[in-house]
């Protein structure tokens, strides 16, 4: 296994390219919008996040969640009207969580360390870092495959930002993060997996 660790390159989501831009995304001619390092690739088929692609990942057995190959640079700087800035995080879900965190650290993934979600639910919580970019996994679940779930993305200024979007976003909240501040997309924004937007890190 290479020492260098594997890094994430892009996102791939069903997304329409029109429905990220109405919410104040700049969508290039390729339909793939640059955030800190991470494209996020629109239009292609399937539903919510479909794939993601890494840089010097040698090992590709992500327990199931398949991953591409690449060798491209991370894309320059972009502006957003939304103030979009970075993804903070990937989140993906388990059934078997002792399984999957043990498939990704195998596969060379940068991990960090497992917390208790809390609450009573039973759920823990595992982070890697790809880069730019947290993985969060989470679980166990219910069902019999690893998926996707949802992402995270910064925003230079939270307030202005759910103002900017009205009733397609929640009010902001505290994060877990101790001085962070989060609020969640509704159904109202459109997109096929779940998203929210946080404020940067201090």
């Amino acid at each position: 296994m290479s020492a260098t660790r594997p890094t994430i390159d892009q996102i791939v989501l069903g997304d329409a390219p029109e429905t990220w831009r109405r919410l104040g995304f700049t969508v290039d001619g390729d339909d793939r919008i640059a955030l800190g390092g991470v494209r996020l690739q629109l239009g292609a088929d399937g539903e919510g996040m479909v794939g993601w692609s890494f840089r010097d990942l040698e090992n590709r057995d992500l327990d199931g969640l398949g991953a591409c190959p690449s060798s491209d640079p991370p894309p320059p700087l972009v502006e957003h009207p939304l103030g979009a800035t970075a993804v903070d995080h990937v989140v993906v879900v388990t059934p078997d969580f002792d399984r999957t965190v043990r498939k990704l650290r195998d596969a060379g993934l940068d991990y960090r360390r497992t917390r208790e979600a809390g609450g009573g639910s039973g759920i823990r919580q595992a982070f890697f870092v790809l880069g730019p970019c947290l993985l969060e996994v989470g679980g166990p679940v219910d069902g019999d495959d690893v998926r996707f779930w949802g992402l995270t993305l910064v925003v230079d200024d939270l307030d202005a930002a759910c103002a900017r979007l009205g009733d397609r976003c929640g009010a902001p909240r505290d994060a877990v993060q101790p001085g962070r501040r989060i609020a969640t997309l509704r159904a109202e924004a459109g997109l096929g997996l779940p998203v929210a937007l946080m404020s940067p890190r201090s």
